[in-house]
C-alpha cells in the first residue's frame, strides 16, 4: 500500500487528529494526502501497533529531519528515532499518549540516520484511532526549521 497518496490513511491521520486534539492537522480544506506527504511545512510520522512499533508513514519533512528516504524509514522500528538513553523518556511519552489520546507541546531530542542529534519542540503525538474506535498506531507532528 502506498500511504503517501492513500486517502484512507490520510483520513485516519487527519480525522483522529481532529477528534483528539480538537483542531485540523491540515488547516486548508482541499489539501490532501499528496500535499501532506510532499509539501507540508511540518513533519508527520506514524507507527503501527506491533510490539516493537514500525514506522508506516513519514512525510518528506520528517524524512529530511531524520535523514532517511521513504524506503529506509518505512518499516524501521520507531524506537530508533531516539538514542538509547532517550528511549525511556520516549516510551513514557507513548504510554501517556495511549492513556490520554494525545500529548501536546512535546519537546525532546531525536537522532538522525547520520547520528546527528536534533531537538523537537512544540510536537503533538496522538493515537491513530479510526471512527469505529480501532487503534492503528500513533502519529507525531512537529515543526521543522525551514
Amino acid at each position: 500500500m502506498n500511504r503517501r497518496s492513500d486517502f484512507h490513511f490520510f483520513n485516519l491521520l487527519t480525522g483522529s487528529f481532529r477528534r483528539l486534539v480538537g483542531r485540523p492537522l491540515v488547516a486548508e480544506p482541499g489539501l490532501g494526502p499528496d500535499w501532506l506527504y510532499a509539501e507540508a511545512p511540518f513533519a508527520v510520522l506514524a507507527h503501527d501497533t506491533s510490539a516493537d512499533p514500525l514506522f508506516v508513514y513519514a512525510n518528506r519533512a520528517a524524512q529530511a529531519a531524520f535523514g532517511y528516504d521513504w524506503d529506509e524509514i518505512v518499516g524501521l522500528p520507531s524506537r530508533f528515532s531516539a538514542e538509547a538513553p532517550e528511549r525511556a523518556e520516549r516510551q513514557r511519552l507513548l504510554d501517556a499518549v495511549a492513556r490520554d489520546g494525545f500529548v501536546a507541546d512535546y519537546s525532546g531530542i531525536r537522532i538522525a540516520k547520520s547520528g546527528r542529534r536534533f531537538p523537537i519542540t512544540d510536537g503533538i503525538v496522538w493515537q491513530l484511532v479510526d471512527e469505529a474506535g480501532v487503534t492503528h498506531g500513533q502519529a507525531a507532528t512537529f515543526p521543522v526549521a525551514g
